[in-house]
Parts: structure tokens; sequence; C-alpha cells
């Protein structure tokens, strides 16, 4: 490591330990609400004071810029006719425009040993004590407020230069954007668009301009989450929103997630936060196990078999199936079975009727894979079979203990076909989940996620070969396409 590097990381853990000290120092006294803390008292008043003093300068148009002609827009990023001059932006707290940049540090040292994404490193800025909003805050993704008639490349581009010297039309700093978001608090409401640049110099290379900037610091991307997360209110909240953003946007081209539109982070130009998942949903045939469709192929004969002694001519299952979605349906919508439920009970019995323990056997790779995944979302098996052949699929495959106890079967979505809308609401419905795009959904069928993306679920597609076809299968309605279940880490470490 160069006298350089080990003076910034000795730096960048020097500030973090004094980050953490002094901040959870702070707010531990502001936690406080008896009387009797003289120090508590004083920061608060200071606070208070800065607070009201800013809001006079703003009202008596004496702040920083306070008369600079502003980009408003309405919610959904239309420019007025005539913009706001920043004071009236920042008292009546307006719809505007503003550019946020990450800038990545990238030494000599870190470009000929690269390291884990999580250890890259930004630029972060301490905001000056004369700015009108969040003086003297961290800044993860320092920008500015868009000018009237001004562009957001432009902007940035100002920005950048203005504020720390690093001019973008240098090859060496390249710069991007990413994508534009809105963001809203009690304080602040934009249309911001998010911009990323590498800059290669050295630290004591920057020009810093004293009257926006107070310092310019050099850390990880690790360290930052962390820092954030235990004083967050050391930092600007809309910095450490597009910070969010970024972070989400950047792991799923590491991934190489695919863009869809109609979810939160389908659209670039209103990017916004992905919800968390409440449910994952597994198919179990061909999904959860692959055994060369040897079971599936079985359940079909079945079926046929069925068919052929009810009085049924040869190969006249798969024409039901064809025509009504399944077979069952075929046979009900027809006349072919009695529309009661011991007839049904009795013909899902007789198909599944299959020798499970002989056909799978335990995958502790399948096991090791579901236990290591976040136990706090509720995993079912969503499946056009039954309950009980299911459930037998998982205890062949020793992975029973891990799901919900609840198997979502062809009963449970009264029988409609699962590449319906109903079924995927039904499903929905049992595992008490309201928002779709908190689904998460994986199978083998290209119909089946294509009604899923219908609803909103996410998908994934496992297995790239059809069983009709025996030729590569694929969808544009999933974000990712794995060959086997065993994948799933690979493309959705989260």
């Amino acid at each position: 490591m160069t006298t350089e590097s080990n003076a910034m990381a000795a730096s960048t853990k020097m500030y973090i330990s004094w980050v953490l000290f002094t901040l959870s120092a702070a707010v531990s006294v502001y936690g406080m609400k008896q009387a009797g803390s003289p120090r508590s008292r004083s920061q608060q008043q200071s606070q208070q004071s800065q607070q009201s003093a800013l809001q006079k300068a703003l009202r008596e148009g004496t702040s920083r810029d306070a008369g600079e002609r502003v980009c408003t827009v309405d919610e959904h990023n239309r420019p007025t006719a005539e913009g706001h001059v920043r004071s009236e932006v920042r008292l009546q707290n307006l719809w505007h425009r503003a550019t946020y940049i990450i800038v990545r540090h990238v030494t000599e040292e870190d470009a000929a040993n690269p390291i884990r994404p999580e250890h890259e490193h930004i630029l972060v800025q301490r905001r000056s004590m004369s700015k009108d909003y969040c003086p003297g805050k961290l800044d993860p993704a320092p920008g500015g407020v868009v000018g009237f008639g001004e562009s957001y490349q432009l902007n940035a581009e100002h920005e950048l230069a203005e504020e720390m010297g690093i001019s973008s039309s240098n090859n060496d700093n390249t710069m991007k954007r990413l994508f534009t978001f809105p963001y809203q608090d009690e304080r602040v409401q934009c249309w911001g668009e998010l911009y990323e640049v590498t800059y290669r110099g050295p630290l004591d290379a920057l020009t810093i301009q004293e009257e926006e900037v107070e310092e310019v610091m050099r850390m990880s991307l690790s360290d930052i989450q962390k820092v954030t997360q235990q004083t967050p209110d050391a930092w600007t909240p809309d910095g450490r929103h597009a910070l969010t953003l970024y972070l989400q946007h950047r792991h799923d081209r590491i991934v190489k997630r695919r863009l869809l539109s109609g979810y939160s982070s389908g659209n670039l130009d209103a990017y916004t936060v992905r919800p968390k998942p409440k449910a994952i949903f597994f198919d179990c045939d061909d999904c959860l196990y692959f055994d060369g469709w040897k079971t599936a192929n079985q359940l079909t004969k079945k079926i046929d078999e069925w068919c052929v002694k009810h009085g049924l001519p040869e190969g006249e299952a798969y024409q039901l199936y064809l025509r009504h979605g399944t077979a069952l349906r075929g046979l009900l919508a027809e006349g072919h079975m009695e529309h009661c439920e011991d007839a049904i009970d009795k013909y899902l019995q007789d198909v599944h009727d299959l020798p499970i323990h002989t056909l799978l056997s335990r995958d502790e790779e399948l096991r090791n894979m579901i236990e290591s995944m976040d136990p706090s979302i509720p995993k079912y098996v969503f499946t056009a079979s039954v309950s009980d052949h299911a459930d037998r699929c998982l205890k062949a495959l020793g992975i029973r203990d891990l799901f919900a106890d609840i198997i979502i079967d062809v009963k449970a979505c009264g029988l409609v076909t699962k590449h319906s809308k109903e079924a995927f609401q039904a499903a929905m419905k049992i595992a008490n989940v309201d928002d779709p795009e908190s689904c998460v959904f994986l199978d083998d069928s290209v119909n089946n996620i294509r009604a899923a993306r219908e609803v909103g679920w996410r998908s994934i597609l496992v297995g790239r070969v059809g069983r009709d076809c025996g030729t590569p299968i694929s969808s544009d309605d999933a974000e990712h396409e794995i060959d086997r279940i065993h994948e799933l880490p690979t493309i959705f470490p989260e």
C-alpha cells in the first residue's frame, strides 16, 4: 500500500470513529426528555437559534443565493412557466429540480488491484454552515438546485467543477446519468437526477469552494452505510435517499437484473426504492427439483390413463388441457366428471398417486440455500398440483420444514389455471400480502411467469429448456433466468 493510501485509510478510520463518538453522544443527550442537562438545553437552543436565523434570512431574502431563480416543477416533474426564486422554494417547500452526484474515487492502486464493490470509495462532502438547506450536514451525493432554464446535465457539470474542481470534460473523470427520481419530506420536494462520476486524481488536487463546502473526505460504501445507519441525523436526508437508490441500481447492474416497466425500479425516469419481499413463492415440480421431467411425464401419463379408463380416447387429456388450461377444468366443463368435491378429490388423488420417494431424494444443497435466505420472509409452495403431492415432494427433498404450513394448490385457487389472474390473487390472499411487487415468484413455466407479471409480481424463470418443445425458452417478463434453482443466490444475493 502506498504512503498516500495509508494516509487516506488512517484518515477515514479516524473520521468514522470521531463521527460515531461525537454523534452518538449528541443523540444520547438529545434523547433525554427530563430537565437538568445544560448541554442538552444548550445544543437544542443552538439548533433552534440556527433554524430561526435561517428562516429569517430566507424571509428577508438575505440568505445565500436567495434571489436565484430555480427550475420549479409539479409533482410529475413538469416545469412551471417562470420558476421561483430560491427563498420561495425553501420557505414554501415547492417542487423543484436538483442534481445528485456520486463521485467514485479510484486511485492507481485501486485500478491495479480490484476490490469488492462494497469496499469501493466515494467522496463525501460536509456542507458549509452558510447553506440554506442542511448546513453542516454530510452529503454522500453532492449536487445542486437546477436553475431556471438550466438542464440537469449542465447543472451537474457546473456543481462538480465549482464545488470540488472536478471537470467532467476530462476523459479521466467520466460522468454518466443513471436515473431521475422523486423525493419529498417536510423540508424538501424535488425531482432529482443522479449522476455517477469517476475521479482518478489525488485528494489534494481537489479545489474546494469554501462558501459551499466545508470539507471533502474519502469513505468506502460499506463504512458510509454503517455510519448513516448509526447517525442518520448527521447526513442530508435526500442525499441518503439518493445513495440508497444508487446502491440498488448498482446492485442490479452487478447481478444483471432485467429492468421491467411497471415496477418501482423499472422506470429510470421515475426511479424509486423497490419494496422488500413479503413472501417468496416457489413452484414445486420442475422448479424446486429437476429430474428430466420424469415425475411430470408420469403425472401426464396418469391423467391420460384416468381419461381413457373413463371412456375418453387416448390423447384426449392433452386436448382438454389445450382447450381449458387444465385437464380437470376440461373434464368438468365438458361434462366428463361430476362437479362435486368428492369426485374432484378422487380424481386428484388418483392422478397424483406416484412413488415420490423413489423418484426424488434429499437435496442438501437446496436445503442449505433455502436456510441461508432471510428467515423473516415467509416461503410458500405455489403449485398447479395438489397439496398432498407437493408435501410428499418437499419431504423427499428434505425441505418441508423450511416452508409455510399452507401449500397453495389447485384447490386453494378454486380450480382455476395457475396462469390466471385469479390464481395469483388467491395466493396473495392466503399469504396475507397486499402489495404485488413485494411477491417474488420462481417457476419453470413461461405462461406462469407472464401471468405473474400481469398482476405485478417479480419473477424468476427456473430452467431454460421447455418441456413441451425441448428447445431453449426465455421470458421477457422475468427479472432473471437461471438453469436450476440452486443458482438463485448468484442473481438474488439480497
